[in-house]
This record gives C-alpha cells, structure tokens and sequence, in this order.
C-alpha cells in the first residue's frame, strides 16, 4: 500500500511503499518521520517519495562535494577568505569521505606556523559550517569534530617556538589613569567607555550622536558575539565626556568617503592600535590593546579587586553565563611567592592572662 501515517508517541510514522505508475519501488517502510504534527509528517512523505521516484528514473545521483556544499553556504566576506585553501584542498571530495580528523589535519598543511586555536577557528570551524549546513538543506552527511586536546595544543606550540593562550594582563585603574593623561580627549573617553562598561571595541567606535541618551545616561550599543542590540547605563561623568566631544566623520579607507558622526572618531576596530602604541609609550606605561584594557580590566575590576559577586558582574558586562569571564576575564592578582610564603607563617596565639597558680608552676 502507499506510504500512510499514524501517530506512535509524540511523533508521526511512516508505513507502507513508495510507488510509481502503480508498483511499489521502495520500501517496505516504517519509520519514524520525526515530526509531530500531522502536516510536518506529510511534508516528509512527499520529500521521501521525490526523492524515490528521482532515484528510481534516474538513477543515484552522483555524491556532492566540498565545493557543491560551499555553493549552498552563504558565508560572509571573512569566511569566505578562510574557505579559499579549504576548497583548494579539499574541494572535489565528496562529503561523505570528509571526517574530522581530516579537517583537523588541514592544519598543519595550510598554517604550519599557526596555534591550534586559529587551526579550530579559520580552518575546522569554516568547514563544518559549510558541511552541516549542506547536511540541513539536503541531507548530506552530519559532520561532528573533536576540539585539538591541550597535549596537541603543546606540542605544536613547541613545534613553532611560541606559547599559545598566554593570559592576558587587564587594566587597572592606575593604568586607566597613567593612559588618560598622556592621551588626547577622544582616547583617554574610549579608553575609560569600555573600562567602565565592558563594550568591545568595535561595539564602541561605532557609537553616533544618535546612540547617546544624556537625560537617562544611556548609551546604545549595537548586537555582537549573539548578543542583541541593547541600552546600557553609564556614570554621569562618563556621560558628560561623552557629549564634550565634537563629533568626527572618519573617512572609509576603502572607499575614500566620509562616514556618518562617530563619538569617538575611529571608522574601524583596529584603527586605535597605532594611536594606542604612541600613547603608552609617552605615558611610560606597557601597551594593552583594546581587550584587556576594556573588558578584562572590568572583570578583574569588579570581582577580584573590589569582591562584586560574579553574577553581578556578569550581568553588567552582558555576559549571559557568569562562569565565561570568570573561567577567561577574572584574572589572579596575589603574587605567587606570597602565596608560598603563607605555609612559612607562624600563626599568632592569643596571649591568655597567666593565672596565679601557673605563675608559680
């Protein structure tokens, strides 16, 4: 009989044939359709019996490959530069031959002198984005990878005479000041936004006029890194430096025109470094990119030096779980000597009062 529906538990199910011009052609069937509504049931069972009659005319399709998939993948202006040696490498295989310790082992072939962490970033994650999303649109093969363990990440760091995730050392407030003072206006502001709020870098030169809120003390800042566009709340101080600015219209460097008003000047994320560079040197003071100057320092800040619990810090910093920036943002301050020396100390004894009697013993 033709392929028919039942429902089995939460789900629909499929029994019966697939047939064509009134034999069946493939089945028997009954297997779950993995919808729970009726019409998601039927949807796959007209999918299924295409699918069946296509590869009963026609024959199995020849398998895709990589570069079939990468046609399926929209992928936005930096992805699509990591996938370039990706497709060079890889792009007539089929995606069912492609396993995980295959694009772990790309690797070493096309970043020789890379860390494992930019192998998982710009090589495996790329490419399992671009297989599972054929996965989705047409069934494909699912890829699964297993992350580089720490012993690889050790091995090729001393494969290439350089330590990986070496911890980064936040901003204090000394620091904030030393900076500000050598700095010009719209720096010494930037500098003490993202320190005070925990903004990325790019989520604050991208402020306008438009984005500030002086009656409430709110400042706008744009969604990133999955988070939503949102309206944060600053001191009144920071607010009032924020309006004594005069607004900048940074020029695009790849197309030569103006932008739009920015509060802080800048039309890119990396256009502060070399401004930054010059600044520390003037102030004496070593070079923090925007990173540790903003966001880590602000974490450090709040829960190591002034004991703000992490929840509440993590709120304020737009960290949906707390255990992110205390396992990446909060970094220990007590010298590692001085923790040593603890085990030396003689704990100090009350002094009781000597009674009479013990006098005399």
């Amino acid at each position: 009989m033709p392929l028919q529906i039942y429902k089995r538990g939460r789900f629909y199910w499929a029994k019966g044939w697939v047939e064509y011009n009134g034999r069946p052609i493939a089945g028997p069937y009954r297997r779950s359709t993995k919808a729970s509504t009726e019409a998601g049931a039927r949807d796959w069972i007209n999918r299924e019996t295409e699918l069946q009659i296509r590869r009963h005319v026609v024959g199995d399709e020849p398998s895709k490959t990589f570069s079939d998939a990468i046609m399926l993948y929209n992928a936005s202006p930096k992805t699509a530069k990591q996938l370039i040696p990706i497709v060079e490498e890889i792009g007539d295989m089929p995606l069912g031959a492609i396993s995980g310790a295959l694009l772990k082992g790309l690797g070493p072939k096309l970043k020789p002198k890379a860390s494992t962490d930019t192998w998982w970033r710009e090589i495996v994650t790329p490419a399992s984005a671009v297989i599972n999303n054929a996965h989705e649109l047409e069934g494909t093969p699912l890829i699964r990878v297993k992350p580089y363990d720490k012993f690889e990440r050790i091995a090729q760091d001393k494969r290439r005479g350089k330590n990986s995730r070496v911890e980064r050392k936040p901003a204090d407030k000394e620091w904030i000041e030393a900076f500000c003072k050598a700095a010009d206006p719209y720096n010494a502001a930037l500098v003490r936004f993202m320190f005070e709020t925990a903004a990325r870098i790019d989520q604050a030169v991208s402020i306008e006029p438009d984005d500030l809120r002086p009656a409430e003390n709110k400042v706008r800042v744009k969604a990133q890194k999955g988070h939503p566009e949102s309206w944060i709340t600053v001191s009144p101080q920071m607010m009032d430096e924020l309006l004594a600015l005069p607004h900048k219209r940074p020029k695009n460097r790849k197309t030569g025109k103006f932008m739009k008003p920015r509060v802080f000047g800048y039309g890119s994320s990396t256009g502060y470094n070399t401004r930054w560079k010059t600044i520390c040197k003037s102030a004496g003071i070593p070079y923090l990119s925007a990173h540790p100057a903003g966001r880590h320092g602000f974490f450090t800040e709040l829960v190591v030096r002034q004991g703000v619990d992490p929840v509440t810090a993590a709120k304020a910093g737009r960290w949906s779980d707390p255990n992110l920036p205390m396992r990446i943002y909060a970094h220990a301050e007590t010298d590692e000597a001085d923790v040593r020396a603890r085990f030396r100390t003689k704990h100090v004894q009350a002094d009781t009062a000597q009674t009479p009697k013990s006098k005399k013993s």
